[in-house]
This record gives C-alpha cells, sequence and structure tokens, in this order.
C-alpha cells in the first residue's frame, strides 16, 4: 500500500499567538524574543523578512534592519497552550500522527482513500483548526514526510499544497537546493562552492558524488532531493515529567557527594530537555534515608532547560531538604509541568555567547554521548546518562535499577 503523509505547520506561530492575543499586532512588524540588545529573536513576522531579519539573530541587529519593529519577549505558557489545542483536534481527526515540535505536525493517512479522499479530509481539518483556534495553518501532503514539508514551505502562508504519487522529483527540481530538509549553511556553501543551485542538478548526479563530498550524509540529501524517504510517523506518547535517581550501594552522608551527584543528574536531565525541545517549569528533589523514610520537596519556576538556572534550585531545594544528618540510601530529581518549546523562548536575556555555548556543548554530547562534557563539580557521577532520547514519542525504556 502506498504511503499518505501529511505534514502540518502552524504559520509564524509565537508572532499568530501574539496577535490573536492582540489585535493591534495585526499586519504590523513583530519580532519575539529577548527585549535587551544581547537578547536572540525567537520568532519574527512575514512583514520583518523583507528587511533581511530571521530568527536566531541578535536582536540588536534584527532591530538596526527592521528599526519599526514591535518586540515582544514572549510568554511559553500561552505558545504551549495553544499548542495543545491544535494537538487535541489532530487527535480527534487521524489515527497516527507526529508532534515533531510546539508547532509541527506529522500525520499517517495512508490508506485513508478507501472511505476519504485524503486531501478533502486533510484541508477539512486544517479549516477546523483555523476556525477554533484562530490560528494560520499551512500543509503539504505526498507519499512521505521530506516531500510533505518541503510542499508545506512553499505552500506558505496560510495554504496547502499536494504532491501526486510520482510527481516527486518534478515538484522538487526547480527549487534551490537550501529547501531540501539537511541542508543548512554551511552544506549549502559547500554545495554552492560547486555550482550547484538547484535540486535538478543534485537529481541528476550519481549519488556517490555526494557522498565524496559530504560523507554519509550525502547519501542522504541525496536521496532526499530524488524524493526518496522511508522515515515513519512516530506515534505521539505525550511525556508529563522527566525523573533520575540513583540508590547507593553503600548510605552516605558525605554532602559534597550528594551535592555533585545532584548537579551531574540536573546537567544531564537539562540536556535532555533541550534534545527533546522540552522545557520544565517544576522540579523537585528526593532523599531517601538510610531508615527507608522518604522526603521531597518542589518547586514552581518560569518555564527553562537551562543547566545554570536549574542547578542552583535543585542545589537550594536539597540544602532545604536535608536537614536530618542521617546516612543517605537514594537521591532523585523530577522535572515536570513539561511544555514542548524552544530553548531561545526561555532565556530571552541571555548572551550570544550562552546561547552559542549551549548549542556546542549539545552538539558535542549528540555526537560523543551524554558524558563527554561535563561540569567538574558533576565528574564523580560516572553513571549518570541515557542512550536514547526520551522525548521520542515513544513509551520510556524501563532501565535495570542503577547505583552508585
Amino acid at each position: 500500500m502506498s504511503k499518505t503523509i501529511l505534514h502540518i505547520d502552524l504559520d509564524t506561530f509565537y508572532v499568530s499567538v501574539e496577535r490573536l492575543n492582540n489585535r493591534e499586532l495585526q499586519n504590523k512588524p513583530l519580532l519575539v524574543g529577548g527585549t535587551g540588545d544581547r537578547g536572540v529573536v525567537a520568532a519574527c513576522s512575514y512583514e520583518t523578512r523583507g528587511f533581511g531579519v530571521h530568527s536566531g539573530m541578535p536582536m540588536k541587529m534584527a532591530r538596526e534592519l527592521c528599526p519599526e519593529a514591535f518586540v515582544i519577549r514572549g510568554n511559553a505558557g500561552e505558545y504551549s497552550k495553544h499548542s495543545d489545542l491544535v494537538t487535541e483536534i489532530i487527535k480527534e481527526y487521524v489515527p497516527v500522527f507526529e508532534k515533531s515540535s510546539i508547532d509541527e505536525f506529522y500525520a499517517d493517512l495512508s490508506g485513508m482513500d478507501r472511505f476519504f479522499g485524503c486531501y478533502q479530509y486533510a484541508s477539512e481539518m486544517r479549516k477546523k483548526i483555523i476556525r477554533e483556534t484562530g490560528l494560520p495553518i499551512s500543509f503539504g501532503l505526498s507519499a512521505n514526510k521530506v516531500v510533505s514539508k518541503v510542499a508545506t514551505n512553499e505552500a506558505k502562508p496560510n495554504n496547502q499544497l499536494k504532491i501526486d504519487e510520482g510527481l516527486e522529483k518534478p515538484f522538487l527540481a526547480p527549487l534551490s537546493i537550501k529547501k531540501i530538509p539537511m541542508v543548512g549553511d554551511k552544506t549549502y556553501q559547500t554545495l554552492r562552492n560547486l555550482g550547484l543551485r538547484q535540486v535538478r542538478t543534485v537529481q541528476e548526479m550519481p549519488m556517490e558524488v555526494m557522498q565524496r563530498v559530504l560523507g554519509a550524509n550525502g547519501g542522504v540529501i541525496w536521496k532526499r532531493a530524488n524524493g526518496i524517504d522511508n522515515t515513519p510517523v512516530i506515534p505521539f506518547c505525550e511525556r508529563k515529567s522527566i525523573s533520575t535517581e540513583r540508590t547507593f550501594d553503600k548510605d552516605t552522608i558525605d554532602v559534597n557527594r550528594l551535592r555533585g551527584i545532584l548537579i551531574a543528574m540536573t546537567e544531564n536531565l537539562a540536556y535532555q530537555l533541550r534534545r527533546g525541545e522540552k522545557l520544565t517549569a517544576c522540579i523537585s528533589v528526593k532523599i531517601r534515608y538510610s531508615d527507608f523514610n522518604t522526603y521531597s520537596k518542589q518547586l514552581r519556576i518560569p518555564y527553562t532547560s537551562a543547566d545554570h538556572i536549574l542547578i542552583p534550585k535543585i542545589l537550594d531545594l536539597f540544602k532545604n531538604l536535608y536537614n536530618r544528618r542521617l546516612l543517605v540510601r537514594l537521591i532523585g530529581i523530577r522535572f515536570s509541568h513539561l511544555v514542548t518549546g524552544n530553548y531561545q523562548i526561555n532565556l530571552f536575556d541571555d548572551t550570544e555567547e550562552i546561547l552559542s555555548l549551549y548549542n556546542a556543548m549539545d552538539e558535542i554530547r549528540k555526537r560523543y554521548g551524554d558524558k563527554s562534557v561535563l561540569r567538574a563539580s558533576g565528574m564523580g557521577a560516572k553513571t549518570i546518562g541515557r542512550m536514547h532520547n526520551p522525548f521520542n514519542g515513544l513509551p520510556p525504556v524501563v532501565l535495570a535499577h542503577r547505583k552508585l
């Protein structure tokens, strides 16, 4: 049976939510992000893009390029609330869907043509989302995730596009190579240096040439340029919390060791949040003493996924909780009240240097493992780490009880 994959994207999502909350911002240039000169643009309206503004650039530069733009700090909780409204509508309509980010979804409609026209069905769902949420939305429909995503981007703003089976290559051929998912600025420049501008040229090249230039990624890009993609839609399974705990082989009263383990735990869970594009608004610390009495404290905080914000708060909770001066058998932390959101939305007042530092450390961890970059204070906790992304939409893997 041939596949039918739907890609849904909420157009300029943060901007659209801000305009829902304040109608005076309609059709006006709008920047969402850090309000200070050293802040970062989290999202920008279409009106600003003609001036060269894009998300991720320094706010100071964006203001210089588009001085008439309105600048708004943003609210992760509001964005999450509207995203949840859309998620609930999609749940009602489709049998299998994947929520890949706060404003982006994939749905597998394969086989539904027996009962409905997939394009008509997707159109009706889109109309319902617009009617009930007031948010602009675009979608692309094709035989796989890659072509559907490209189709969505071509349909924007607030439109829809279907690519019939067998027409994937002709659809992609005239487009810029930068529109292929996975082609970032660096890869784009490499391909441009080879004289490649359109997807058509990549389609005409042997895969081996791309592999020689870009390694294994070259083969993936070549397949995507040819409309070939077998990536499945991962069924959505929303995770409400993430936690970790360790039991000691020998009960301890070493406070410095306990603090080091808490730092390592917090650092790792914060990385898992960023990897899964999640933010937490509630943190807790748990202690089990040698007499098996267990105590915990929790704290509500502004949405974040940043080590340097979470670690001091976790240590403060531990300081307030650990007052019995008894031997400790188990220690753990938990992040809950999770929402989908970007790291940038949460750290508007941080400098570009801090954002770059987190990005660099996370890239190293993705390539070499969770424990490849550690704070010196947490290096003693050698077993803290995960082998999988806890937010990949699958049920959490139950591991053997690990000890320290």
